[in-house]
């Protein structure tokens, strides 16, 4: 029997199609017609063709699987785009946990860690713990929305888990998505890194845990798979170490993060499109995304790699795909 994977071309989804065909597993997968089909080349999977917005298409797919690991999202951290995240990570996310329980296939949600409380004294949270809330724009409102809905599902008899990571790196990102940031900071060299933090870990130790919660793991349970928490600062210089470029500085100073906040949501207004630098994703960069993974370490036996290995590996990958050239 299949298991089916949505957002099978981005990072956590491409990754996760490869670890089961390499365990000898039947995948299939939900793609979108207009998608880039480069990271699904030379892959042995069933491909059903629609959108997660599609509650037919949805359906479809899941028929005759045995589980689901729904990996599709719209990410953007921004004040725009909300109806549009919700659309796809809310009522997607809808489809896909009706459509796993009246198949009756277990569903593996992939959620974030911006689904989750910001730690407030430092320390950080588990799966139980509360803190201060996180930044209220569109992904994070949206991704909590999404988890609420799978475990309305759960309540209604759906075999269901949620995994929240954190901040991968790795192979396989095509976009890229998260491996932009090293791009960036290798490209621009910035003088100045963000105030804040966040959980780093490696998207191979993140798949491997996956597919374990998905095989083993109770329903209803919820895994955080962060991995090692550390400032801006730091990652991006020894991403900058790794690639031989110039690292930062030092951190940028609270009036210029406000600054720049508005400068990004001024010129969003101009030209009716938001960009990466937005008030909300300076707020964002600006708070520690510090989460312990120890329930995972215990149940899962997931096992974060060291992270200048992480780094590594990630700065091979973007060469190969031609991001920048060797020094």
């Amino acid at each position: 029997m299949s298991i089916l994977v949505t957002g099978a071309t981005g990072l956590v989804g491409n990754n996760v199609v490869r670890h089961l065909l390499q365990q000898g597993r039947a995948v299939r997968v939900l793609v979108r017609e207009g998608a880039d089909q480069r990271p699904l080349d030379g892959l042995s999977i069933e491909r059903c063709y629609g959108d997660v917005r599609d509650a037919d298409a949805v359906t479809r797919a899941c028929a005759g699987v045995t589980a689901v690991i729904h990996s599709a999202a719209y990410l953007h951290i921004g004040r725009e785009k909300l109806a549009l995240q919700r659309e796809i990570n809310v009522r997607g996310t809808e489809n896909v946990a009706r459509a796993a329980r009246l198949a009756k296939a277990r569903l593996l949600h992939i959620s974030t860690i911006n689904a989750l409380d910001v730690p407030a004294d430092g320390v950080p949270l588990d799966e139980t713990g509360q803190g201060r809330q996180n930044v209220p724009c569109g992904y994070v409102l949206t991704k909590q929305e999404a988890e609420a809905v799978v475990r309305r599902e759960i309540a209604n008899g759906l075999d269901g888990l949620i995994a929240n990571p954190g901040f991968m790196l790795g192979e396989w990102d095509w976009k890229p998505s998260s491996s932009r940031m090293f791009v960036q900071v290798v490209r621009r060299r910035p003088l100045l890194a963000p105030r804040g933090g966040l959980s780093v870990c490696d998207i191979d130790d993140v798949t491997a845990a996956l597919i374990q919660a998905l095989d083993h793991s109770p329903t209803g349970r919820q895994f955080i798979l962060a991995g090692h928490n550390i400032t801006y600062l730091e990652l991006w210089r020894r991403m900058a170490a790794c690639a031989g470029s110039r690292p930062p500085l030092g951190r940028i100073g609270p009036v210029i993060s406000w600054g720049a906040g508005l400068v990004g949501d001024t010129l969003a207004r101009l030209r009716g499109n938001e960009s990466d630098l937005n008030s909300a994703a300076v707020r964002m960069s600006g708070l520690f995304h510090f989460y312990s993974s120890e329930r995972a370490k215990a149940e899962l036996n997931y096992r974060p790699r060291p992270l200048e290995e992480t780094i590594r590996r990630t700065y091979a990958w973007l060469v190969q795909q031609r991001y920048f050239s060797l020094p």
